[in-house]
């Protein structure tokens, strides 16, 4: 009997690796994924977020203190909150109170209307970030994972590359030796860095990495968990073309919808051990 080695090898590999037990931390991660106090508009895009593969992947246990950079409305924070509560401790470092912004304000108050409404989110400590400096997102050398999701093009529109460098400083300061920053943003394909990208949302993976490494980092690892080759990063309204800003509305809807959000860069580095 000849044995077809090109199925059965598959098959086993496939096998063993079901047969392996998810670990305690992952098991946490997702009933953090699953906790009740989630909203139903944010749990709809767990698809194309994947916050269980992330968050494994930036190493974030239940017993991490983690500094979440520019939280927004709260989307990875009703995460994060319940995951941290008992054993870690999450920094959301929100917009600074004296923003000059209106949306930063409305932002910033919504949020804390959200962290007051619910008990889960009783031990989450906010601070402030913006890329200038003077600013403290946490205590020096305290984090053992900084999280920022695609915030990337913003910092970059502000001051272009000082402001990330300032932004990528603050991280570096923030974290232990060897601790994790972890980037997620949407991802400018590099056969277009001499096209005009700079207002499209999207932005190159190599120069991220680049102004990391100038500011000490390290890259550990990168990751497609977050990719998506439908998206051509090509759209009138840039990376807001998508959903779920749909920013044409009506117009060609179906096609951006079939496309899904945007195809994201996900990056590990390590600040090194001193």
């Amino acid at each position: 009997m000849t044995l077809n080695l090109q199925r059965i090898v598959p098959a086993v590999l496939s096998a063993l690796l079901l047969s392996i037990p998810a670990s305690a931390s992952d098991n946490a991660l997702q009933a953090a994924v699953d906790h009740p106090s989630r909203t139903d508009v944010n749990t709809a895009r767990d698809r194309f977020r994947n916050p269980v593969e992330t968050l494994s992947f930036f190493e974030v246990t239940p017993s991490s203190h983690v500094v979440e950079i520019a939280p927004g409305a709260g989307w990875y924070t009703e995460i994060l909150a319940p995951l941290l509560r008992e054993d870690g401790l999450l920094y959301a470092a929100h917009f600074p109170a004296n923003s000059s912004s209106d949306y930063a304000q409305r932002t910033l108050r919504a949020f804390k209307e959200k962290m007051a409404a619910n008990e889960v989110y009783s031990k989450v400590k906010l601070t402030e970030f913006a890329p200038v400096e003077g600013i403290e997102i946490a205590p020096a050398n305290s984090a053992d994972v900084v999280l920022t999701f695609r915030n990337l093009h913003n910092w970059y529109n502000q001051g272009q590359e000082a402001a990330m460098l300032i932004a990528f400083r603050h991280f570096y300061t923030a974290l232990k030796p060897g601790g994790i920053l972890g980037v997620v943003e949407h991802r400018l394909p590099e056969d277009r860095l001499q096209s005009d990208w700079q207002n499209s949302g999207y932005f190159p993976q190599s120069l991220a990495i680049e102004l990391a490494e100038q500011v000490g980092f390290e890259l550990v690892a990168t990751s497609e968990i977050n990719s998506n080759p439908r998206d051509t990063a090509d759209y009138p309204r840039g990376v807001w073309t998508l959903p779920p800003s749909l920013r044409l509305g009506e117009q060609d809807r179906d096609r951006y919808l079939a496309i899904g959000e945007s195809d994201r860069m996900t990056l590990k580095f390590r600040k090194p051990q001193q």
